[in-house]
């Protein structure tokens, strides 16, 4: 019983969407945006893309801004959701 109460208390504390966080893009290949919709995506955004490349499930693009800064951004595979953006550091510290 003790057991049982310990994991349960674990599982309360610990929270679900840690836990689910790598997953939001692993949906199958079949329901993905073709390349073309990331690239439209990229050119409504203004953003000049550099590389489009696959991670953790998710399309990533690397290119730049409107305002020329150096960017990292996250892309839902099949529902062109922007997950993630994110500015680079151009200082080369």
């Amino acid at each position: 019983m003790k057991k049982a109460l310990t994991i349960l208390g674990f599982l309360a504390v610990f929270p679900a969407g840690v836990a689910l966080a790598d997953d939001e893009c692993l949906v199958p290949m079949a329901d993905w945006q073709p390349l073309d919709a990331i690239t439209r995506l990229a050119e409504e955004n203004g953003w000049t893309v550099r590389r489009i490349k696959i991670d953790d499930g998710c399309y990533e693009i690397k290119g730049r801004d409107r305002e020329g800064r150096r960017i990292e951004v996250t892309v839902h595979p099949s529902t062109l959701q922007i997950l993630e953006l994110e500015y680079e550091d151009d200082d080369d510290d």
